[in-house]
């Protein structure tokens, strides 16, 4: 069975099971909960699927963009897992997540989540019975801006300050799918195993890092400091 890490927002969620079940899930609120949360998840949806570690056959990933200590922590545990039980890694972008929990077939989504400074984290993907394609990759956009890409999306998801969900529905025309349904969910992420153009296995797990999207002020701040990128949390100096 395959279990999934989604911690790329201030709700962080785990699920467990295989590509095309039913899966078992559980979530929590709140970025700072993340690190204290995370084991105790994972122990419980064992507990409740009667399996144990020894049962998981591989860990999927949500790998940004999103919040920078929410994404360091999910990173941290996959990598622990994986390097620990000799797991495979796939990872998807948390706007694929987004994007795969109100897909329609043929149609283009655009996800997007606030990236601050009036900008936004936006990628457009189309889903067909085949494959996902993508549309627009991950990228930090002005709402603005995106009117002129020739995107003409379907379904557009996600969430950001309410004066771009204002740009954004004015451009489109449709309302922005928020929360709960517009959040980017740990079960989301086992049907995107396997897919082509969804998530992708990981070759190089100690080289891999998430896609943070834009540095947050805590790592600028320390990588001013020490004059050097900021370095994995597992198994590296800090």
């Amino acid at each position: 069975m395959l279990l999934a890490v989604e911690t790329a927002t201030d709700s962080a969620s785990v699920a467990l099971g295989l590509p095309g079940a039913d899966p078992l899930e559980e979530s929590i609120a709140g970025a700072r909960r993340h690190a204290a949360s995370l084991l105790p998840m994972i122990q419980s949806l064992l507990r409740r699927a009667g399996a144990s570690l020894a049962d998981v056959s591989g860990i999927v990933l949500s790998d940004g963009p999103g919040s920078f200590t929410g994404l360091r922590v999910g990173a941290s545990l996959a990598k622990a897992l994986v390097h620990a039980r000799g797991l495979p890694l796939w990872v998807a972008p948390s706007l694929l997540v987004r994007a795969a929990g109100v897909a329609r077939e043929d149609a283009v989504i655009l996800a997007v989540a606030g990236a601050l400074r009036g900008e936004v984290y936006a990628a457009a993907y189309r889903f067909t019975p085949d494959r996902i394609y993508t549309e627009l990759a991950p990228s930090v956009r002005r709402p603005d801006e995106l009117a002129g890409l020739g995107l003409a999306p379907a379904v557009v998801v996600g969430e950001a300050p309410p004066e771009i969900v204002a740009v954004l529905e004015a451009w489109t025309g449709r309302r922005v799918v928020g929360p709960p349904d517009g959040s980017p969910h740990a079960k989301r992420l086992l049907g995107l195993v396997g897919r082509p153009g969804g998530a992708r296995l990981v070759e190089a797990v100690s080289e891999w890092e998430p896609v943070y999207g834009r540095p947050a002020e805590a790592q600028a701040r320390w990588e001013m400091v020490h004059g050097r990128p900021l370095p994995d949390s597992v198994g590296s100096p800090g």
